[in-house]
């Protein structure tokens, strides 16, 4: 059985609905084999949706080291948390040689926080400059934002600048927190946006929760929303299978199987939101 796809906004690219994450083993240095393996098996059970950032260690040089020749099937995307237009363009120019690829398929604006992040992106000699740049010259073919502090400051985002897509948490602890789900994935819709879900396993804290109901009814519930696919980071070979499963007999959550859900974590929401290990 293949992962179903969907379109990813007016990009009108089809991707799995489960994408491979860049946190995970991913997120790590000196474990190169073990990343080529969760890579490898990854593409070899369908994933087409593969991302990294320039934050995250040693992920991009562990596709770099690994996809040579499978580069072609999948939709690569990475990411810059530099906040003015030369910074991210030397990222840019890091991400793709430690890739080892001459172009992105997606090219992110990463973590914004504040209202400064955003003065700054967009102002005078600010990041967006560099994405713009990017795309005009095609090292890029997409571009997007992403964010997991504040729905106020990605809608704050989305109306400044035409991105394709947006990456947001999407979680059944978000409706009782500061809910993307609910502040803006409709303006994501209306803008067409591809809409990338994150943070589906409440960073793996969901075991934490008494009654744990097992990974299912997260992802479930993530995809029961309106978004193009979701994105999860994995340790090892049987959580990206495992993954795989539960993404290729994905069946849509009733409203009340996700009002259920949302019950079972709410009292627990905030703390695992702000958890510090």
């Amino acid at each position: 059985m293949d992962i179903p796809k969907r379109q990813l906004g007016k990009t009108g690219v089809e991707v799995t609905i489960l994408g491979l994450g860049g946190e995970g083993i991913l997120r790590s240095r000196g474990f190169d084999r073990e990343a080529s393996e969760l890579i490898n098996r990854a593409l070899d059970l369908g994933i087409n949706y593969c991302e990294s950032a320039r934050a995250y260690d040693g992920s991009e040089s562990y596709y770099g080291n690994t996809l040579q020749q499978r580069r072609s099937e999948i939709f690569l995307t990475s990411k810059s948390h530099a906040r003015d237009k030369t910074g991210a363009l030397t990222h840019l120019h890091q991400t793709l040689r430690s890739m080892n690829t001459e172009y992105l398929d997606l090219w992110q604006v990463h973590d914004v926080r504040t209202g400064d992040d955003v003065e700054e992106i967009f102002g005078a000699g600010g990041a967006i400059e560099a994405f713009v740049e990017a795309k005009e010259k095609g090292l890029v073919r997409f571009i997007g934002v992403t964010g997991h502090h504040d729905p106020a400051i990605i809608r704050a985002c989305i109306m400044r600048f035409p991105f394709d897509t947006v990456l947001l948490p999407v979680n059944p602890a978000e409706p009782v927190h500061q809910s993307f789900i609910q502040e803006v994935i409709p303006l994501a819709q209306e803008r067409e946006m591809g809409i990338v879900g994150m943070k589906v396993y409440l960073r793996g804290l969901a075991r934490r929760i008494p009654g744990h109901p097992g990974m299912k009814p997260y992802l479930r519930f993530a995809l029961s929303q309106q978004v193009s696919n979701i994105v999860i980071g994995c340790d090892d070979l049987g959580q990206v299978e495992e993954n795989v499963a539960l993404a290729r007999s994905f069946s849509p959550m009733s409203p009340e199987e996700q009002e259920e859900l949302i019950s079972h974590v709410a009292p627990h929401a905030r703390e695992l939101m702000y958890y510090k290990p």
